[in-house]
């Protein structure tokens, strides 16, 4: 599969077993009711979803007018910490109202959240790769 589809399926398919498990993450560390975490969950990949286009289209706009051209380690990881900061800037506050938790929880909340997803990050596009196979740009 490549292309488009490629993508549709990947987006969607990642995004629905993330809310299923960031909801039951969520739900035990924050001794919230299952509905209330799911709702933090989906509400959660929205803006993450949204975020991620937004800023990638203002990282992109900056790159364009930097005199050195390339994806240096240090703008790859500015990058990343830039995407991060925004996210949790957004989501703290999300999860303590939600959540009916404290700023420092919702906090520490997101954290857990983070270091969850750099882990399915990784095992769900390992996956992916195996079970679709690997996109043309990955090919040799």
């Amino acid at each position: 599969m490549q292309g488009f589809k490629r993508k549709i399926v990947y987006v969607v398919s990642f995004e629905i077993i993330a809310i299923l498990l960031a909801s039951t993450l969520l739900r035990v560390l924050s001794d919230s009711p299952v509905t209330t975490a799911g709702i933090t969950a989906a509400v959660s990949s929205a803006i993450a979803m949204a975020w991620n286009y937004v800023y990638n289209l203002m990282f992109e706009a900056w790159e364009a007018r930097q005199a050195r051209k390339g994806r240096s380690l240090l703008r790859r990881a500015v990058h990343a910490i830039g995407f991060e900061a925004g996210l949790v800037t957004m989501l703290v506050p999300l999860f303590a109202w939600i959540l009916g938790v404290s700023l420092l929880v919702a906090f520490l909340l997101n954290a857990a959240m983070i270091v969850f997803f750099l882990v399915y990050a990784f095992l769900f596009n390992l996956a992916f790769d195996r079970i679709f196979g690997l996109p043309l740009s990955a090919q040799g």
